[in-house]
């Protein structure tokens, strides 16, 4: 556990007692801290009875607190806990400001931050398994993995490898990044900003944090573009990166199978600029390239039955992460004759009207199964581009149908294009929810085995 003086005496109030903030209380208690808890849930009350006062912090008078640490799924445009909070002046932060307040009081280590639209998980894990390869002391956290307050302090010289969510962002204020990444902005999270360009000016902000570190980004699209070119102008520390930068350097023939793709070539150029910025060479990082085992929910391949692979690529929330996966599999004149071979299961809580970028790759469709509720949307969309629609509301009756209608060499992919909020508590829910249909209607063992299938 990650703990600092700073906090001692002082007193927060902490709402939400999930993963990231039942880990912010636990820090804050051992690092001497008065801390009163509030959670909805009595579950998630109950390991703290005892240990501090249980109020929600609305009904509090905050003068002398520190600051309200909320979980970065609290919806700061709606939720009444910022005007409380904000009308005696103190700060609504997050777990990854405590993290970065308490940095002074840790032995000597850098910092990577890392953020994007789509891309970031693999791209904070790819660095993560680069530097453990290499033999670098490195821990991964924030918006994936084990909350960053809850595990061990590393040794000096280690690297902290932060994946930051723009939600994770906007409750930071003072974490100075050695290195901070940007993947890609798309269009996202607009129910949370008032505009695109808001939501892309929370991206920004992480640079604007740092006091002298470098500024890393994958300039490929126009906001990216538009960061960079700030940046430049203000003269700060910038590397600009290309997903072509893989090849030039001769890097891209040997990533694991994980890594295929287009998509994941950007993912792992980031990933090798980060890791040349922090003083590895070609030789480590190659090694760190070719083992890597690749996350669940991300181009999963869950089982092969009958000669029809199923792949769980919950984390696709949106068109623009979904369109990879569409692109992985077009047809082929040595499987069915050249036929489409997608079986798609899409759909879920919208984030954008319309299929975006999905809109390019419906040829590869052999059938679309809609659930959820873009489901109506999204079939009334494909109908009317010539595909194959089956209304099904539920993954489990999409994926009988699906099932029922493949044939061997095809696909079946779940890459809902959708949030999961509708249905599941979140993509990984589904995605296991997904795991747990196959199996039972395919006979298939399907649990993780940190294979990829994208060919």
């Amino acid at each position: 556990m990650i703990t600092s003086s700073a906090f001692a005496g002082k007193r927060y109030a902490v709402l939400g007692l999930a993963r990231s903030g039942a880990a912010a209380a636990e820090a804050l208690l051992a690092s001497g801290a008065e801390v009163i808890a509030w959670d909805r849930q009595d579950v998630a009350r109950a390991p703290f009875e005892g240990r501090c006062r249980l109020i929600d912090p609305l009904e509090l008078d905050l003068t002398g607190f520190a600051g309200v640490v909320v979980s970065p799924g609290v919806p700061l445009n709606s939720h009444p806990i910022g005007p409380h909070t904000w009308r005696y002046g103190l700060p609504v932060i997050g777990d990854i400001e405590l993290f970065a307040k308490a940095r002074a009081s840790l032995p000597a280590t850098r910092v990577v931050g890392i953020t994007g639209t789509n891309g970031k998980s693999t791209t904070t894990a790819l660095t993560h398994h680069i530097l453990s390869a290499a033999g670098v002391p490195s821990v991964m956290g924030g918006n994936i993995g084990d909350p960053i307050l809850g595990q061990d302090p590393l040794p000096e010289g280690g690297v902290y490898v932060l994946e930051l969510s723009s939600f994770q962002i906007d409750l930071t204020f003072t974490l100075d990044c050695d290195i901070a990444a940007l993947t890609n902005i798309t269009p996202d999270h607009l129910d949370r900003y008032a505009s695109f360009a808001a939501y892309a000016a929370s991206k920004e902000r992480l640079f604007q944090m740092q006091a002298s570190g470098t500024a890393l980004i994958c300039d490929e699209d126009e906001p990216t573009r538009a960061i960079a070119a700030r940046l430049e102008q203000a003269g700060k520390p910038l590397v600009r990166v290309k997903t072509a930068d893989l090849a030039a350097a001769g890097l891209a023939d040997g990533r694991s199978p994980s890594l295929a793709g287009p998509h994941n070539a950007q993912n792992a150029a980031v990933a090798v600029a980060i890791c040349r910025q922090l003083g590895l060479g070609d030789e480590q990082i190659a090694r760190g390239l070719a083992t890597y085992p690749g996350l669940p929910h991300r181009m999963e391949r869950v089982c092969d039955a009958g000669g029809v692979t199923y792949i769980n690529d919950s984390k696709a929330t949106n068109a623009a992460s979904a369109a990879p996966a569409l692109a992985a599999f077009p047809p082929d004149p040595a499987i069915n004759g050249g036929a489409p071979r997608i079986r798609w299961i899409c759909g879920g809580l919208p984030k954008e009207p319309g299929l975006g970028a999905c809109a390019e790759h419906l040829g590869n469709i052999a059938g679309a199964y809609t659930v959820g509720e873009a489901g109506p949307m999204f079939a009334d969309l494909l109908e009317a581009a010539g595909v194959k629609v089956e209304r099904c509301e539920l993954i489990s009756e999409a994926v009988r149908r699906a099932r029922d209608a493949a044939r061997a060499g095809e696909v079946v992919l779940l890459s809902p294009a959708c949030a999961s909020y509708d249905q599941f508590r979140d993509y990984e829910k589904r995605g296991t929810h997904f795991r747990q249909m196959v199996g039972a209607m395919t006979g298939c063992d399907t649990g993780h085995d940190g294979r990829s299938i994208l060919p």
